[in-house]
């Protein structure tokens, strides 16, 4: 848990001398939380800024409160993250969510709640996706994750095996995990290197139950690894990460694509569904498993019915090898290759960070109040790249990268 403590504040966030760091945490991770706190102070922090989650608190306002609440989001909340922002702050999410949180809630009241929060909170969001400051987002297990993750070991054993597998996938076995993460990041953005100066006009999709083309906008740029914020220091939004990333033309998908993994959206899981894609829109859509969920989700601007990333993962990653489930995307989406319904990131356009959103719409980015990744990839995924002149080169066969 050192390890990972300083792993944290000095490759994720790389909290610089004099900096506000803001951690937030569930209250059953209290103890590693404070342990982050020590080592951004010895690293020179300024102040850190802790606040905590209660998920027994947070579920109590789904079954108690009126539909009023539903619609509202503390302008407090969204003033303070705007402040630390705008002072050149970071920000660090841990992140232990019980899959099973919103079990039984009606999703129009989670809808509702998202969508509140998404909005008082546009300017903080703005900020996140042009990378204007450092954040990263990493997981901590919490019981009830453990117990959803691990529920083929015996209860006391779970949470245990739930640090473990995290610290397998943020090389904190290694010796060095700073010097181990410094070397996957220079790997990945070798890769994107080599994508950018392909230049692709568009990608085609294939695997059982998925045959969808994506169009890639003009000028975009693939990322990966780590990001850059705009005082020029590194950062790693995602812990751990194993995907290079772009962003597609927003009226350039066409066909049709079959989930390969469950995910949790907006509290609540949607596994086996499909989407059907026409000119970039969402027009019909199919869920074994929380349909209404997904259903609200598509619904909450016009926005979420259109792609904002594609990513690339291959099957092979060190995530997939575990060969189980998460239940959190930010793990899962780092086991397969991945789209994101909603908002795009403006950094993957070339100029785009300092774009108004008419001005990336007019540039082929979506523009949303959300963002949400679902698993495409597997062993029996194949994707092929066209150039401009039309010429076809493959990317990935059987989950697997055959790219020169």
């Amino acid at each position: 848990m050192e390890k990972y403590a300083e792993l944290l504040v000095q490759v994720g966030v790389n909290v610089q001398p004099d900096q506000v760091l803001y951690v937030e945490s569930p209250i059953e991770s209290a103890d590693f939380a404070r342990l982050v706190t020590a080592k951004a102070y010895q690293a020179g922090a300024k102040y850190v800024q802790l606040n905590w989650r209660d998920e027994t608190v947070e579920r109590m306002r789904y079954d108690l409160a009126g539909p009023e609440s539903f619609a509202f989001y503390p302008p407090w909340t969204a003033h303070m993250m705007e402040s630390i922002a705008e002072s050149g702050g970071a920000v660090l999410l841990l992140d232990g969510e019980n899959p099973n949180l919103y079990e039984g809630v009606d999703p129009a009241k989670i809808s509702a709640s998202r969508k509140a929060a998404a909005a008082a909170r546009r300017n903080y969001l703005g900020y996140v996706r042009t990378n204007r400051i450092s954040w990263c987002i990493v997981n901590v297990p919490s019981q009830a994750w453990a117990d959803q993750v691990f529920a083929d070991r015996p209860q006391e054993e779970r949470v245990n095996a739930l640090w473990e597998s995290i610290f397998r996938m943020n090389h904190i076995d290694e010796e060095d995990p700073v010097a181990a993460w410094r070397r996957h990041t220079q790997h990945l953005r070798a890769v994107t290197d080599k994508l950018n100066a392909k230049q692709y006009r568009r990608l085609h999709y294939k695997a059982p139950g998925t045959d969808l083309t994506v169009e890639l906008a003009p000028g975009h740029i693939w990322l990966g690894g780590g990001q850059v914020n705009q005082s020029g220091i590194p950062f790693v939004a995602n812990m751990p990460t194993e995907e290079v990333y772009t962003m597609p033309h927003r009226a350039g998908t066409n066909g049709t694509v079959s989930s390969t993994r469950p995910f949790v959206l907006n509290g609540q899981l949607v596994d086996r569904f499909t989407l059907t894609f026409r000119e970039g829109r969402v027009v019909d859509f199919t869920a074994e498993t929380g349909y209404e969920a997904l259903k609200q989700f598509l619904d909450a601007d016009e926005g979420t019915r259109y792609l904002g990333e594609i990513a690339i993962v291959p099957h092979d990653s060190p995530i997939s090898r575990l060969n189980r489930v998460f239940y959190n995307v930010g793990i899962d989406e780092n086991a397969s290759c991945h789209f994101a319904l909603g908002s795009a990131y403006p950094t993957n356009l070339q100029g785009g960070a300092g774009l108004s959103d008419e001005e990336l719409l007019a540039r082929g980015a979506n523009v949303s109040m959300q963002h949400e990744d679902f698993m495409v990839g597997s062993a029996e995924l194949s994707i092929d790249a066209e150039h401009e002149d039309g010429t076809i080169e493959p990317l990935l066969r059987n989950g697997s990268w055959v790219i020169r």
